[in-house]
């Protein structure tokens, strides 16, 4: 089968990551997982402009974040289990001593991971379309 010859849109990245919000199984490529995080960083920054603007949008930005907790750890456990690794490695980051080294390979994991090319114990190849 192989990985998918195109990579996912940003619209479709976002569309599927936030509609995907719960799901901690299955997979999800680099694309996807790289541009959830762009549309974290510019929600973050059009959020920290507007709160110059009033401090109401201070407590809209608040619980926006709050609430991208969660489809954020569920897209990097996916995009780990695309890699072959338990979405448990994500626990390394936050180990005191650990974190030093265990954050580079998670790092390393998550932009230079090419993503396994056949189905593996967490699913399918993830095919880059919203289904």
């Amino acid at each position: 089968m192989g990985r998918p010859a195109e990579m996912m849109s940003f619209m479709d990245a976002v569309k599927s990551g936030l509609g995907r919000w719960n799901d901690f199984s299955g997979r999800s490529s680099r694309s996807e997982y790289w541009f959830l995080y762009l549309f974290g960083m510019v929600f973050q920054i059009g959020g920290f402009v507007l709160m110059m603007v009033h401090e109401i949008f201070g407590f809209v930005l608040l619980i926006g974040l709050l609430g991208l907790i969660i489809p954020f750890l569920a897209i990097s456990v996916r995009r780990l289990h695309d890699v072959g690794q338990s979405g448990w490695m994500l626990l390394i980051g936050i180990i005191p001593i650990v974190n030093l080294v265990g954050g580079f390979v998670l790092l390393y994991w998550f932009i230079f991971g090419a993503g396994e090319e056949q189905a593996n114990r967490f699913g399918p190849v993830p095919t880059n379309m919203l289904e």
